[in-house]
């Protein structure tokens, strides 16, 4: 990437974006352009940070390598999105964006109900695995080298409780962005996470104020029904959060007016 493409127009060089801004505002909505370079831009900064490697990987490869070509039809139940399949399917809900692009969705944070979506048939045959065994794979092609056997699928729940230590330990050592992205993938998994931990529930109110700024930005962009659904996020996660009850009953009230014209 150019210099001229780094800068803005007085020389001096734009913000970078957190990862978990990079995800919700740009990767979520279909962004993908512009997730890309932020993305990039976030990795000049955080070269070893293995979920924007994850990200960029999933966004710039071709998703039938990411994911193998074999696949299996899932019909959309209500409360799901790629991020819960992902998570269930995958064992990571963080990727969401290589499967909305197996089903090539140019906009993850879109999901209808009762539409049929491909999942990869290798995850059916990882969460059935008998323990102890490796999971059933396609065979590859002669002289191709077989894939590595995907490791077991863990329980949401504990998975949720793993990513939470991890995202405190990060936290406690002052690496607040990280903390916040790990946390988030966390409360994807299990929304009603609680913990004494004083540094639990000031990740938390971090967490809810990040949300709502993103929300909030979504709102003033119009893009009405991923504002809805990360204030109803927030408030699954802290329910007396009144910024986002206020501007969640603007944004359904606004989406009714539009829908009259």
């Amino acid at each position: 990437m150019s210099a001229p493409e780094e800068s803005v127009s007085n020389g001096a060089e734009a913000p970078r974006l957190s990862l978990s801004a990079i995800v919700n505002h740009d990767l979520q909505n279909g962004r993908y352009a512009e997730g890309e370079k932020e993305l990039r831009r976030y990795l000049q900064d955080h070269p070893g940070d293995r979920a924007a490697q994850s990200f960029l990987r999933q966004l710039t490869e071709d998703p039938q390598k990411v994911l193998g070509e074999a696949s299996t039809a899932h019909v959309v139940q209500p409360g799901e999105s790629y991020s819960t399949l992902a998570a269930k399917y995958l064992g990571d809900p963080n990727m969401f964006l290589a499967l909305a692009r197996y089903n090539g969705s140019t906009d993850p944070a879109r999901i209808l109900v009762g539409s049929t979506l491909k999942l990869p048939a290798s995850s059916s045959a990882a969460a059935t695995a008998p323990p102890g065994q490796p999971a059933a794979t396609i065979a590859p092609a002669p002289a191709v080298p077989a894939e590595p056997a995907p490791a077991p699928v863990v329980p949401s729940t504990q998975r949720a409780q793993q990513l939470e230590n991890q995202s405190l330990a990060l936290y406690r050592q002052g690496h607040k962005d990280k903390a916040v992205t790990i946390f988030d993938q966390a409360l994807a998994l299990n929304p009603q996470l609680t913990s004494s931990d004083p540094d639990f529930a000031a990740l938390r109110r971090i967490w809810v104020a990040d949300s709502h700024q993103e929300a909030m930005v979504l709102y003033l962009d119009q893009h009405l029904d991923q504002a809805i659904a990360l204030w109803n996020r927030i408030l699954v996660v802290d329910p007396s959060y009144e910024p986002a009850m206020v501007y969640r009953a603007r944004a359904l009230e606004l989406k009714q007016r539009l829908q009259q014209y």
